[in-house]
C-alpha cells in the first residue's frame, strides 16, 4: 500500500451508497479498505429514500474518521432507491466533509452528483485531481427504456456530457470494467492514456459453496426439482422478460425447475410488472420472489442454486455473476456487457448471443440434465472466483491515487480562470466580479444538471 496516502484526505462521490446493487457494494468495499489503510475517506451521495418526507440534508457523523454527508435529490420513479442530486455547490461540500478542499477526489459511477462535480472543477484554475470509477451504463439504460427515435438521441446526448467532462485534465484515470465499456468510452472521446482496465473483487469467504443448504433446497424445491437463480435489481432494464421467455420455454418442455429470483424495488408498481411477466408460473409456484437479501441470507440464496440465469443486457461488468460463480453455481448469461469477460464459455458456464432465446433455453437444459458436467463447472467457477479478491483489487485503486497525488496539479488555461471574460472594468469592483462570477457558475451548473435531469 502506497505510504504517501496515509493521512490523505480523500472525497469520494456516489450515486448510492450502502448494500443498495453491485456498485454501491463495491464502492463500500473500496471505502473500507482505504480507511483500514489510514486514508481520511469523507463520503458524499444521495439520501436514501424511506419512502417518508425527511428532509434531512445533514452530515452523519457519529464517528469523526468516517464522515458522511447525504444530499437531498429526486427519487427516479422506476427505482427510488436511487436519486437525481438537487443543484449543490462544490464548496459547500468541501466545507461540510473537510472545511476545506480535498487531497483528492474520487468518483463513483458519475451521473446527476458527479456530473456536478466534475462541471464545477471545470471552472477551477487549480482543481483537485481526480479519479473516476465508470461503472454504470446510462446510456444503454436510456437506449431500453425511451421509446424510438428518442433513444438513439438520449444515448447520444449521454455519451456527449460524459466525454465533455472526462477529457477535463482534472481527470486524471478512467476506470473501466470491461471492453464493451472501454469501446463505449473511446466513442465519447476519452484520451486512451486515462483509462485503465479496473475489474471487481468478490468476497469469496462470504460467498462460498459451503453456505448451501440442504433444509432450504427442500423448502424451495421439495420434489428434487432443478433450482434456477436471479439475483438483480428489479428493474425494466434488468431482461425479465427475455428471462420470463426463457423458463416459459423451459415449462413448455415439461422441465422440473424452480426459479429464485432475489432482489427488490420501492417501487411497487414495477415489481408488480415484472412479476406478471411470468403469469401462470406464479401461481404454480415454480416462480419465487424473496425480495432484497444481504449478507449471510443473499449468501445462502446465491449456493443453494444450481444454475444462475443472467439476461441483463446493460451491465458494465456484472457482479452478481461473479458472486455467483464465488458460490460454485455455473453461470448461463447472454453475451454482451461486462458479464462477456468474466464467463469462460465452455468452462464455467455459456455465454448465448443476446437475442438467441432457443439456445439459451437449450443450454439451460444441457447443463440441467447432466449433474456431471454441472460438478465440473462449478468448481471451475469456484477456482476462476478466487483469483479475484477486493484486496488485489482495491489495492490497484489506491496506488493510482498515489500517482494523481504525485503528479503536478493541472492548470486551466488563463482565459476559463473564472468562467466569465476578464473585462477590465470588472476588477474595479471586486465584489460585483464576485456576485457575477457565482451567478454564472450557478447558471452554468443548474443548467448542465438540467440536461441531465431532463434525460433521466
Amino acid at each position: 500500500f502506497p505510504s504517501i496516502l496515509k493521512g490523505k484526505k480523500l472525497l469520494l462521490a456516489t450515486e448510492s451508497f450502502g448494500p443498495v446493487n453491485g456498485v454501491s457494494r463495491t464502492t463500500l468495499n473500496l471505502v473500507t479498505y482505504l480507511r483500514s489503510k489510514g486514508v481520511d475517506v469523507a463520503v458524499v451521495a444521495p439520501e436514501i429514500s424511506t419512502g417518508s418526507d425527511s428532509t434531512h440534508v445533514g452530515t452523519t457523523n457519529t464517528n469523526p474518521d468516517h464522515i458522511e454527508v447525504r444530499l437531498q435529490g429526486y427519487p427516479l420513479p422506476y427505482n427510488p432507491e436511487l436519486s437525481v442530486v438537487y443543484p449543490v455547490r462544490l464548496s459547500q461540500l468541501y466545507a461540510r466533509t473537510f472545511q476545506g478542499p480535498p487531497d483528492l477526489i474520487y468518483l463513483a459511477s458519475p451521473a446527476s452528483l458527479g456530473f456536478q462535480v466534475l462541471l464545477q472543477l471545470r471552472q477551477q484554475q487549480n482543481p483537485v485531481p481526480v479519479l473516476l470509477n465508470f461503472q454504470t451504463d446510462l446510456s444503454g439504460y436510456c437506449e431500453i427504456l425511451f421509446p424510438r427515435p428518442l433513444d438513439h438521441w438520449a444515448v447520444w446526448v449521454f455519451r456527449s456530457v460524459q466525454g465533455y467532462l472526462f477529457r477535463h485534465p482534472s481527470v486524471r484515470t478512467v476506470f473501466y470494467p470491461s471492453l464493451f465499456v472501454r469501446k463505449y468510452l473511446e466513442k465519447a472521446g476519452v484520451q486512451d492514456g486515462k483509462m485503465m482496465n479496473l475489474r471487481r473483487g468478490v468476497n469469496c469467504e462470504m460467498f462460498n459453496p459451503a453456505k448451501r443448504t440442504e433444509s432450504m433446497r427442500k423448502q424451495l424445491a421439495p420434489n428434487g426439482e432443478l433450482i434456477l437463480t436471479c439475483v438483480s435489481r428489479l428493474a425494466p432494464e434488468k431482461g425479465f422478460e427475455f428471462l420470463s421467455e426463457v423458463v416459459k420455454k423451459l415449462d413448455e418442455r415439461g422441465f422440473a425447475f424452480k426459479l429464485l429470483v432475489v432482489g427488490g424495488n420501492k417501487n411497487l408498481e414495477v415489481v408488480k410488472k415484472i412479476k406478471d411477466m411470468f403469469g401462470h408460473l406464479n401461481d404454480e409456484g415454480k416462480v419465487t420472489f424473496t425480495g432484497m437479501l444481504k449478507g449471510e441470507e443473499l449468501a445462502r440464496a446465491y449456493a443453494v442454486g444450481d444454475l444462475f440465469l443472467h439476461c441483463s443486457i446493460t451491465e458494465t461488468f456484472g457482479l452478481v455473476v461473479l458472486e455467483s460463480m464465488a458460490s460454485g453455481v455455473p453461470v448461463i448469461a447472454r453475451d454482451e456487457g461486462g458479464p462477456s469477460e468474466i464467463v469462460a464459455d465452455g468452462k464455467s458456464g455459456y455465454l448465448v448471443a443476446p437475442q438467441d432465446l432457443e439456445t439459451f433455453v437449450e443450454k439451460v437444459l444441457k447443463l440441467g440434465n447432466d449433474a456431471q458436467l454441472r460438478e465440473q463447472m462449478a468448481m471451475e467457477s469456484r477456482k476462476m472466483a478466487e483469483d479475484a479478491t477486493w484486496e488485489k483489487i482495491n489495492n490497484r485503486v489506491a496506488w493510482k491515487l498515489a500517482e494523481a497525488l504525485e503528479h503536478q496539479p493541472c492548470q486551466q488555461p488563463a482565459q476559463s480562470n473564472n468562467a466569465i471574460p476578464s473585462y477590465s472594468w470588472l476588477f474595479l469592483s471586486p465584489e460585483l466580479r464576485g456576485w457575477l462570477i457565482s451567478l454564472i457558475v450557478d447558471m452554468r451548473l443548474v443548467g448542465g444538471l438540467g440536461i441531465i435531469v431532463g434525460v433521466w
